[in-house]
């Protein structure tokens, strides 16, 4: 009975920990560099590029709105003044953080969405910015 207690208190710091630790707002308000429009799949991360066919402050505006009505999803960083905004979408049980960056380089809108815990994201990150892409295809050309 004490070793299920233990890992039930065990599995309760981790959830609290994974909920509540901080964002280091410096480390997930960045742009990777990027080059043409495509996809780019990593352990964890997905990046999408796309070229532009609107104002960017109304692409980026579009973003915005579309992000924001994900669910679990909160602002972090950013403006569409800026020319880049960083959000951070949780999963439901877990509360694990994804964070996605969002910006107009030049006149491609760039989204790169990462996880913070662990290895995979098990396509999360690429499910997401494809749903959100998908809205926003009348301001982007397709691949």
């Amino acid at each position: 009975m004490r070793i299920l207690i233990t890992l039930a208190v065990l599995v309760a710091a981790l959830m609290a920990y994974i909920r509540f630790a901080p964002t280091d707002t410096a480390t997930w308000h960045q742009m990777p560099d990027t080059a043409a429009p495509g996809d780019t799949t990593e352990a964890g991360s997905f990046l999408a590029v796309r070229r532009i066919t609107a104002p960017s402050d109304q692409v980026l505006a579009a973003a915005e709105q579309r992000a924001l009505a994900t669910p679990r999803t909160t602002l972090v960083a950013g403006n569409v003044q800026e020319g880049m905004i960083t959000f951070q979408t949780r999963s439901l049980f877990w509360g694990f953080p994804d964070h996605t960056t969002v910006g107009v380089k030049d006149d491609h809108l760039v989204i790169y969405g990462r996880l913070r815990f662990g290895r995979s994201d098990l396509g999360v990150n690429k499910a997401r910015i494809e749903s959100w892409l998908e809205t926003l295809g009348p301001l982007t050309e397709p691949l």
